[in-house]
């Protein structure tokens, strides 16, 4: 009877035993969430900018899907036009993607008469129905080639009432996208292209280009970049690429960085040093972070790198000797340099204090939904 009754004891324990919930793991905690930093100094309203012919440029692409808010820009590089080359003679240009995209953002001067909206050129090739023949290394060996040209950007900006006309050459004398080169002759051409669009534009019209973060350098059989001081009679300023100066593990961006190919720093001296007038200096702001040039992602905007894995990154670490955020991973490796409101204010002291014309960014549409960048930028050059 003992055994029976015991029996029964074990057999009742293990059948209450089954009945009960099994033990859950504890729950991963959840990753602190990352609070930007705050803009510092108080959003300077338009009306209450000083009006002193300081530059906020926005780089707007053709592929791009926002309409540009035209009261926190004084100026829009639309991105961009091609050249049609063929046999080294030139046939025209034409815009890059949808015109209608093009009719969208030339249409908002409409709302802000005071904004100008320049034709940016790119040396690439995007329209299905062209090839690349030469771009602008074909169009500068040929005087017939160039006034055509000029004569065709003038006729371009008279129909659609622009303002300017901005190269992206990248780079005379160097091929990083297939386009042709000539180091014995690009940079004197990028020269006499420049002179003539001068003079057939005038005054009346705007002439920039996309400056490199150095002058130009001696090249097998001549030269490649930009010769800043050739270009300096026959352009307004200069939206210097102060970004994809280097990649993970450096900043591509920094103000400041000793570790870095290049920095901001170093590029604007290369240009005081050849007597550029800081008046004519722009200062370019990356929307987006580097990881790489040849490993994927190379690049992340910055409305990505809000998305990123909290699990797996860390963004907004702060290195403030190059005045600028990165992203690291959990691991603490250095994952991308990009730039944040607290960047750009750093950034945007440092242009006033050297009397430098303004701020550019590339590009629009790789902000976050609250403008959060374009609007740092804004405040950066108009804050007193």
């Amino acid at each position: 009877m003992k055994n029976k009754c015991w029996l029964f004891l074990v057999l009742a324990g293990l059948l209450l035993g089954a009945c009960e919930d099994p033990i859950e793991p504890e729950p991963e905690p959840e990753p602190e969430p990352e609070v930007d930093p705050e803009i510092v100094e108080p959003f300077v309203p338009r009306n209450e900018a000083i009006n002193d012919g300081r530059h906020v440029t926005a780089y707007v692409t053709y592929y791009g899907s926002l309409t540009p808010d035209p009261y926190i820009v004084t100026h829009i590089n639309y991105a961009f036009a091609e050249l049609y080359m063929v046999d080294g003679v030139y046939q025209g240009f034409k815009i890059q993607g949808k015109e209608s995209r093009f009719h969208t953002v030339r249409s908002i001067k409409q709302s802000n008469p005071d904004l100008k909206i320049c034709l940016s050129f790119t040396h690439g090739v995007a329209n299905a129905d062209n090839k690349q023949g030469g771009s602008f290394s074909a169009l500068g060996k040929s005087e017939d080639n160039r006034k055509r040209f000029a004569a065709d950007c003038k006729a371009f900006l008279e129909k659609y009432e622009l303002d300017g006309i901005d190269l992206d050459w990248e780079f005379p004398g160097l091929s990083w996208s297939g386009a042709a080169c000539d180091p014995a002759t690009d940079c004197d051409s990028y020269i006499a292209i420049v002179k003539d669009l001068r003079e057939a534009l005038g005054d009346k019209y705007e002439i920039s280009y996309a400056g490199y973060c150095m002058d130009k350098q001696p090249a097998t059989g001549g030269w490649r970049y930009v010769d800043i001081k050739g270009m300096d009679p026959y352009v307004d300023y200069v939206n210097i690429m102060t970004y994809d100066l280097d990649a993970a593990p450096h900043h591509h961006s920094a103000l400041k960085s000793d570790r870095a190919y290049r920095d901001c720093v170093r590029s604007v001296q290369a240009y005081l040093d050849l007597g550029i007038s800081p008046k004519k200096l722009v200062l370019g702001i990356p929307f987006y972070g580097r990881h790489s040039f040849s490993e994927s992602p190379t690049a992340i905007t910055y409305k990505n790198i809000l998305k990123l894995d909290r699990y797996k990154y860390r963004r907004n670490q702060w290195d403030d000797v190059a005045k600028c955020p990165y992203v690291e991973t959990m691991g603490g490796v250095f994952y991308c340099g990009y730039d944040n409101p607290r960047s750009i204010a750093e950034k945007g002291k440092w242009i006033r204090e050297k009397g430098m014309l303004g701020l550019m960014y590339w590009e629009y549409d790789q902000d976050d939904a609250n403008g959060t960048l374009r609007k740092a930028v804004w405040n950066a050059v108009m804050t007193p």
